[in-house]
């Protein structure tokens, strides 16, 4: 995806919220005919059926018809396709869709060709029933066949285009570099580099929690609630604008540098998991202290990391040269004399093998134990092979 930042018109927000609205309608349409179908009632309406049921809609409702059948049309599209997924087993089932939480719609087609450069920095696309469009130009806009309108919690509105990106050739030097992601350090290289994902800075945090007890104190659906609200979300955005630019830059960097790329195969899914409930036993209907709090604060830690999207744009940028490590003991082991022991580990940054008295950085002597690591994980794929005339070295310090 090649995302640039769009700058509509007040009245082209108007249409653009417009047709968000729309599309998050007729998605939950979807939705819930779907969830309440039977099976007694036959086999599950699919796209063809869902359109015509759309055209005699779009026929009785006013406010309806006024809206693009393209934008519609491809909501069901998508939904048709978000099925498929879920039964094939690749993706999450359909959710609904909650007002100003993904709001965003698709052209697919002619339509997503029509776009026109007006200047070195600017261009414009054409959106059904708005007319044209400004966004900046960041980069080359690639050749798509369909693109994606989207407007986050800021009210910054974005189009993303769907294009496949052109992987980074590797650098030829048979170079193999271990990443050991965690919370403290966002992922230490087995070159010894430790490398820090930017957040809100000491006085953004302060603001932050400023306005989070501002919040508890305003009236729900009053103006001021609306303002703070907006306000921590542009503080949340300016986060989160940092974190996708560090994974860029980092993704970017180890896939130029090294040939092959070993990463703990972590599932990051189940590890930010919120603790099911504990029963006790002793007090029906009572239950026993799960330590969710403390597991709350690791979530954070693991999602403002960005431990997910690392190993993703690596894989997306590095395609066969990313391989998936075991992460079991690697933090236990030591990289020299392969002594495991639970000792070894003395606090989070301190790592003293008792056996040969190696020390050295924890995470560092992680990551060293992942690139030199032989259990590749087949669960997310096969690696590239490694020719047996030439190993794999570790890089060394630059």
């Amino acid at each position: 995806m090649s995302r640039f930042r769009m700058y509509p018109t007040p009245v082209q927000q108007a249409g653009l919220r417009e047709h968000c609205r729309q599309a998050r309608y007729v998605w939950n349409l979807a939705v819930e005919q779907w969830l309440m179908w039977t099976a007694d009632k036959g086999l599950t309406p699919g796209y063809t059926e869902k359109s015509r049921q759309l055209t005699e809609a779009r026929a009785e409702f006013e406010w309806l018809r006024a809206g693009s059948q393209t934008v519609q049309q491809q909501a069901l599209r998508d939904f048709d396709e978000a099925v498929k997924n879920f039964f094939r087993g690749s993706h999450r089932r359909p959710s609904w869709r909650k007002a100003g939480r993904r709001e965003g719609f698709r052209i697919v087609g002619p339509q997503a060709s029509r776009i026109v450069d007006l200047n070195r920095k600017w261009a414009a696309v054409k959106v059904p029933k708005i007319g044209w469009v400004r966004f900046r130009l960041s980069r080359a806009v690639p050749e798509a066949k369909s693109y994606r309108v989207t407007c986050d919690r800021v009210g910054r509105w974005h189009i993303a285009f769907a294009a496949i990106p052109t992987a980074i050739p590797a650098p030829g030097t048979g170079s193999v570099v271990g990443v050991d992601r965690g919370v403290a350090v966002s992922a230490a290289l087995s070159t010894g580099e430790l490398l820090f994902c930017p957040g809100l800075s000491g006085a953004e945090r302060r603001r932050l929690k400023h306005l989070q007890r501002r919040l508890s104190r305003c009236r729900r659906n009053s103006n001021r609630r609306r303002r703070v609200r907006a306000a921590i979300a542009r503080l949340h955005a300016r986060e989160a604008d940092r974190r996708k630019d560090w994974v860029e830059k980092t993704s970017t960097d180890l896939a130029r540098r090294f040939d092959i790329i070993r990463l703990e195969d972590l599932r990051i899914a189940q590890m930010t998991k919120r603790p099911k409930p504990r029963p006790d036993p002793q007090r029906p209907g009572g239950y026993l202290p799960n330590r969710r709090r403390a597991k709350a604060g690791l979530h954070r830690g693991i999602l403002a990391n960005g431990w997910g999207s690392l190993a993703q744009r690596v894989e997306q940028k590095a395609p066969g040269r990313v391989e998936r490590v075991d992460p079991a003991f690697t933090s236990q082991t030591c990289s020299v004399c392969r002594h495991r022991a639970p000792e070894n580990r003395k606090s989070q940054a301190v790592f003293r093998c008792v056996a040969c008295g190696h020390q050295a950085n924890a995470d560092v002597n992680g990551a060293v134990n992942i690139a030199a690591g032989r259990a590749v994980s087949a669960r997310r794929g096969t690696p590239a092979p490694v020719s047996p005339k030439r190993e794999p070295q570790l890089a060394t310090s630059r």
